[in-house]
């Protein structure tokens, strides 16, 4: 089974990363983070450049995979650094590539932020050609 999973810089990223490495140990897993630009801070693109920081999130994308790599032990993945909005650039992925299954984290959101902002885990299940497991 080949997995897709989606990491970021936070707990649930990380949990979601655990979760497939414990429980999916034999299967082929490929990590992928990805470079939202449009999320940039104020002024951030301005100041930068979109060049410079496409330039800094790839760079700070290769130093989330290093340490996902030393979190794995022994279990080798490929990675693969994708840009766009979060939820369709991962779900794009899982069409475009041979993905069985995509794990990601869930962020939890509840009440009003939830029903205005959505998740990123509840839009990949909705719109997924593939199974999803969310780990919280």
């Amino acid at each position: 089974m080949h997995l897709l999973v989606a990491l970021d810089e936070s707990e649930p990223g990380w949990a979601a990363l655990e979760y497939a490495l414990a429980e999916h140990p034999d299967d082929e897993l490929t990590v992928v983070h990805v470079v939202d630009l449009s999320e940039s801070g104020y002024g951030e693109v301005g100041h930068l450049g979109t060049g410079t920081m496409l330039e800094q999130r790839r760079e700070r994308a290769t130093e989330l995979f290093e340490r996902a790599r030393d979190r794995s032990g022994d279990h080798s993945f490929e990675t693969e650094l994708i840009e766009g909005r979060p939820a369709r650039a991962i779900v794009n992925y899982a069409r475009e590539h041979p993905v069985d299954r995509i794990i990601i984290g869930s962020h939890g959101r509840t009440g009003v932020s939830r029903a205005l902002l959505g998740s990123v885990a509840e839009r990949v299940a909705r719109r997924a050609p593939v199974p999803v497991t969310i780990v919280r």
